[in-house]
């Protein structure tokens, strides 16, 4: 099970940390990402961070402003979201899957688990 927390609303420009609490599984096995959906539109791989921690992956609209990361003793993944924009508005989800290509990672059709996602709201 995976829960996601941490969504809110800002203005343009602030920040928000969000977090991501699995439970049921043995976390790190598990590469962690985040995805999100704007309204009226696909769901968007955003970051994926591998089972240590050591590789990071980000969707180009984030690059240089948002961070993920994780910490395997409280398994809890976050993302940084700082200077955020109206264009970043959207419901967060953060994934994982079972152990599968690589190449595929920012692919959403591969993964597995979902948390039930988070709001988040960026105003002009």
């Amino acid at each position: 099970q995976l829960q996601a927390s941490g969504g809110g609303s800002v203005q343009a420009g602030g920040s928000l940390r969000l977090s991501c609490i699995a439970s049921g599984l043995t976390f790190d096995r598990y590469a962690m990402a985040w995805f999100r959906q704007a309204p009226g539109k696909g769901r968007e791989f955003v970051a994926v961070i591998t089972r240590s921690g050591e590789m990071t992956q980000y969707g180009d609209p984030v690059k240089g402003r948002l961070i993920i990361s994780r910490d395997n003793a409280k398994n809890t993944v976050y993302l940084q979201m700082n200077d955020l924009k109206p264009e970043d508005t959207a419901v967060y989800y953060c994934a994982t899957r079972r152990p599968s290509n690589p190449n595929t990672i920012t692919i959403k059709g591969t993964y597995d688990y979902w948390g039930q996602g988070t709001q988040v709201t960026v105003s002009s």
